[in-house]
């Protein structure tokens, strides 16, 4: 065997070792989902549907981030700005979807905007100002986990905000998200969409498990205990927010794994977008120069090689 063979055969093990690490990434997530079902055993007092075999969900979804990755390729190449917004009940399955579909672009042409609550100066600003200074230039996409509806959702039923406040953020938001559009703007809006048992068996996993209890805060076990008040704000919001300028899109989220290649199949469909063609790229020489003598680091700097 010609030594060029072998260096061809070992460059191509090297490449499928790096795309089976890739594919790892999602299996890692899946696997965690898989642990929380079975640290649950008992608890469950209804065990979840049968869902999508697993091999057709991992072709799928590789699939569908291929074509997110032409998405992002056409968003650049045409300077698209685009807003996708993520609202739904706690432990809907948002952070889920924004990793999937973040997981292989760019971070600096998809972005995250998931804000905290606003800072005693931020309270004195136009409520949208906050928002506004996160929207996408020109080839960029912005995914706002969460977003301005929080006064429409957690601020309405917890009491953050008044009456005329409330009713004053109704009266903005179609105008506020035209003129978005009417700017060039795609915006496109997803309501995650889960049942009252599903959100008590979510919230009962989070609760057993040490790696995510961090996600349950105060608010969220507050938003618990008021789940119709927050069905009845849910239902406003859609009735007067959905305009055909920016309408709503409702995912059904119950099934974790149909929610996301439903919702990124979804997302793809929205913008008519083609294969930016890339040019043959080649990797220069590699400048040597006799003269140059690496110096050598010192072993307590390195990390400890535990594994």
């Amino acid at each position: 065997m010609s030594n060029d063979h072998q260096d061809h055969s070992a460059l191509y093990r090297r490449v499928h070792g790096e795309m089976i690490d890739s594919f790892d990434e999602e299996l890692e997530m899946e696997i965690d989902d898989e642990r929380l079902a079975n640290m649950l055993g008992d608890l469950a007092e209804h065990p979840a549907p049968d869902s999508i075999d697993r091999k057709i969900y991992f072709n799928e979804l590789f699939r569908l981030q291929g074509e997110l990755v032409k998405l992002q390729d056409w968003i650049v190449h045409k300077k698209l700005k685009v807003v996708v917004v993520f609202e739904g009940r706690d432990a809907a399955g948002k952070g889920g979807i924004i990793k999937r579909i973040t997981q292989r672009l760019n971070p600096r042409v998809c972005r995250v905007c998931a804000l905290p609550a606003p800072s005693e100066r931020e309270r004195t600003q136009w409520y949208f100002q906050r928002y506004v200074s996160n929207l996408p230039a020109g080839g960029e996409m912005v995914l706002f986990d969460r977003s301005w509806y929080n006064r429409a959702g957690v601020e309405r039923v917890m009491g953050f905000c008044t009456d005329d406040e409330y009713e004053e953020f109704f009266r903005t938001v179609p105008e506020f998200e035209k003129m978005l559009v009417r700017s060039g703007i795609i915006l496109i809006k997803y309501w995650f969409s889960i049942t009252d048992d599903e959100q008590h068996l979510r919230f009962k996993m989070r609760i057993h498990d040490p790696l995510r209890q961090w996600k349950l805060s105060p608010m969220d076990l507050e938003s618990r205990r008021r789940w119709e008040q927050y069905t009845k704000a849910k239902e406003t919001m859609i009735e007067r927010t959905h305009i055909p300028e920016a309408r709503w899109w409702v995912v059904e989220a119950v099934d974790k794994k149909r929610a996301r290649l439903n919702c990124i199949n979804h997302l793809l469909s929205q913008i008519s977008y083609e294969e930016v063609p890339r040019e043959t790229v080649t990797l220069p020489e590699r400048v040597h120069n006799p003269n140059y003598l690496r110096g050598p680091v010192p072993k307590e700097m390195y990390v400890p090689a535990i594994y």
